[in-house]
């Protein structure tokens, strides 16, 4: 995968146009005029939400002219749970779902795409907006696992909750606030992990809306593990149930 940015007014419109995938798309603060109420218009009408930033930061991608407007491409293909959903089930399939929280880190998104990938997970779910941006770095990570497995952009985690639910599926939430460990969960049935935010964790809304909150046991004094490796820790826990039942 290319690193892929676009820069000035024009330039992006064409590019959405054309059915470019947009990853990320910077707006300088305050920016005004006729072409950037056009290209709101566009952007809204795609469902591509900007990002507003200071100058200072689109200086840092480029020294060119950028016009004030920046887009990230992707040549990722982007999926609708929606869609994915009764797909799954059409196909006999028990669906294995991961809901990443706003994960931020490229390296550890990227990880834990080869891990899922390997494990069999059938999409992973991601925010819209605050997560980290499929690039270049998550690829290499991934191995490549990252176009292997199907990868869901949703714009509100809480109602893709209810909405995995409502569909029969447990969403079970990683979280060191869990009385319950992963080895004492039953993961054969449809399921999804839920697994948080690097700093902060699963947010409250989503920790709220899930069904159960599971966690990995800690015999040592650090008491938190790397979410990648927490990640793979839980999604292997869940393979192991699903081979030998």
């Amino acid at each position: 995968m290319k690193d892929d940015f676009i820069f000035g007014l024009r330039p992006v419109m064409e590019a959405i146009e054309a059915g470019k995938t947009i990853d990320k798309i910077f707006i300088q603060n305050g920016l005004q005029g006729d072409i950037v109420a056009e290209l709101k218009k566009q952007l809204s009408k795609e469902g591509i939400r900007p990002n507003y930033v200071p100058v200072e930061k689109l200086n840092r991608i480029t020294r060119k002219n950028h016009q004030g407007v920046v887009a990230f491409t992707t040549d990722i293909t982007f999926y609708k749970i929606e869609d994915l959903v009764p797909q799954l089930f059409e196909e006999g399939k028990t669906p294995f779902l991961l809901v990443l929280d706003r994960l931020t880190d490229v390296r550890n998104f990227g990880a834990i795409c080869r891990t899922a990938e390997c494990v069999g997970v059938d999409a992973i779910i991601i925010p819209d907006k605050g997560a980290a941006p499929i690039n270049s770095d998550a690829i290499k990570t991934s191995a490549g696992a990252i176009y292997n497995v199907k990868i869901c952009k949703e714009k509100n985690l809480a109602h893709t909750v209810d909405y995995l639910q409502q569909s029969g599926i447990l969403v079970f939430a990683s979280t060191e606030k869990a009385q319950k460990t992963v080895y004492e969960t039953d993961f054969r049935e449809p399921c999804a992990i839920v697994m948080g935010n690097e700093e902060t964790g699963i947010s409250k809304e989503v920790l709220h809306h899930s069904d159960e909150k599971i966690k990995l046991p800690i015999e040592g004094k650090t008491q938190s593990l790397n979410v990648s490796v927490a990640c793979g820790a839980v999604l292997y826990e869940v393979l192991r149930q699903r081979i030998i039942n």
